[in-house]
């Protein structure tokens, strides 16, 4: 399977997974191997423990009759007979030790350096028992047992057999089994992580051919990723996937939609700048031009170019809106201050139109409240709303600016309100959409003010409500219910 060269940092999923099942078998094999060579102990004790406690128990019934007699001249001339001592001694690999003892602890025959067994009390009669013990430098396994005299339950006169052996024969046999059992591992092994990786390889190939498929794409394809055909771990992903292109579409849409748009809208005044030129360089060329024809073509070119500048102006603000980087950069705002200084700036404006434009609230000196936030933005939002508010009141209306101050510390609270038509509830939505304008309404504007104000306030977390100034029901006939805009801004208490 081809992959793609990993980078310095990355992780491959494939190295990942493959650790991830080689790391227990690797950790696995040597217990194993410690587990099988304590059970080829065990297998290997059983059949030489079983002969030479064969070999304790036939020295166990001479003994019995020895112990039987009274005659205690024939208890010292104790002696096993040649035969047996002869087959104690033939064994060619290990070196065979017998003892005799009486209750006292007597030796009567055998190996002096054969130890006892520990404990000074004599154990039940007749039973055997096996024990790993040293003669010298040498380990042993040891057959032992309590020897009654023949008729008799009672173990005060019982001697003592012991038959030892070397462990040649039980270690050959141990590592006989270990190499039968380890051995065939050293091939199984290598084999198991063959497989392990070809399982795994052909495991995420569907991984693969995703990719490929998703290589092969045309950039503007974004339609979504066909989900039969992809494994059920990565359904959630592709998914997500899905959901992205999804997004991505209806951004890019929007982005087309917002820039066909925007063209329209700077193609009028760029056609009435052209048309008014055009028609005083005729006027002129023909020789009948007239100052007060000239004024008014020169007075169509500044409006022209003024709404060209003024719709520019509107898209570097939404593009700034929009830029979450910018706006990310943010600092303690004092909000009442920053509304004071717009409304200082429309004051002009609103006094050409007829308008009475006031502020409410704090000053900038006694507003205890501080907004995090883009300076730069935060004024925007409010030239946006007291703009808005100007281009819909009639003269003679009213249009306030308020500061409100939670006096808990937790929300600072702006609001532009005014006299004008209002905004029926069923375009109260569609005003904040890009170059929407409400029905009935002549209005000289880009229809991006309301845009930039959403896009700012959802820069900032801030909440933004719009409802009407007065009650519908109790308006005269010549008055409109106005329209008023409440923004919430969480705020900090201003640092002393």
């Amino acid at each position: 399977m081809k992959t793609e060269p990993v980078e310095k940092g990355q992780r491959s999923l494939f190295g990942e997974i493959l650790d991830w099942m080689l790391a227990p078998l690797l950790l696995i094999w040597p217990i194993s191997v410690a587990l099988t060579w304590l059970v080829a102990q065990g297998i290997a004790n059983k059949p030489y423990d079983r002969e030479l406690g064969e070999i304790a128990r036939s020295l166990s019934l001479q003994a019995a009759s020895v112990a039987a007699s009274n005659d205690a001249a024939e208890k010292r001339r104790y002696a096993l007979a040649p035969e047996a001592a002869a087959l104690l001694r033939s064994d060619e690999t290990d070196t065979v030790y017998y003892q005799v003892r009486s209750a006292a602890g007597e030796l009567l025959q055998g190996d002096t350096n054969l130890p006892q067994p520990e404990g000074s009390e004599v154990g039940t009669p007749g039973e055997l028992h096996f024990r790993d013990d040293d003669i010298g430098l040498e380990r042993v396994r040891v057959a032992w047992l309590w020897v009654p005299p023949e008729g008799q339950a009672s173990s005060q006169r019982a001697m003592l057999i012991q038959v030892a052996e070397t462990l040649g024969k039980r270690s050959r046999l141990t590592n006989e089994i270990i190499k039968g059992v380890i051995l065939p591992q050293f091939v199984i092994l290598p084999l198991a992580v063959l497989l392990v990786w070809l399982a795994l390889a052909r495991g995420i190939a569907p991984l693969g051919e995703l990719q490929r498929r998703i290589r092969s794409r045309d950039s503007s394809d974004l339609s979504p990723i066909d989900e039969r055909r992809i494994p059920d771990e990565v359904a959630p992903l592709v998914r997500a996937i899905n959901d992205l292109l999804g997004r991505l579409d209806q951004s890019i849409g929007a982005q087309k939609h917002f820039l066909a748009d925007a063209a329209h809208q700077l193609k009028t005044p760029l056609a009435g700048l052209r048309t008014q030129a055009e028609f005083a360089q005729a006027q002129i060329d023909a020789g009948r031009i007239e100052p007060a024809e000239l004024h008014r073509s020169l007075e169509q070119i500044s409006l022209s170019s003024q709404r060209a500048a003024h719709m520019v102006n509107q898209l570097l603000a939404m593009a700034r809106a929009e830029d979450k980087e910018h706006a990310a950069q943010r600092s303690p705002v004092n909000l009442a201050e920053t509304a004071i200084e717009t409304v200082r700036d429309f004051v002009p404006r609103a006094l050409e139109h007829g308008l009475d434009l006031g502020f409410e609230g704090p000053s900038a000196e006694g507003s205890g409240l501080r907004v995090q936030g883009q300076a730069f933005l935060i004024r925007e939002l409010i030239r946006n709303l007291v703009d808005n508010a100007l281009l819909y009141t009639p003269r003679g209306g009213t249009v306030t600016v308020r500061v409100v101050e939670d006096p808990f510390g937790q929300v600072s609270v702006l609001q532009v309100e005014d006299s004008g038509p209002g905004i029926p509830e069923s375009e109260r939505q569609k005003v904040f959409q890009p170059f929407y304008r409400a029905l009935g309404t002549n209005v000289d504007g880009s229809g991006l003010g309301l845009a930039i104000v959403r896009e700012i306030v959802r820069q900032h977390g801030a909440e933004l409500q719009l409802d009407d100034t007065r009650d519908r029901r109790q308006l005269a006939e010549d008055e409109g219910p106005g329209a008023r805009f409440t923004l919430r801004f969480k705020a900090e208490p201003r640092r002393s």
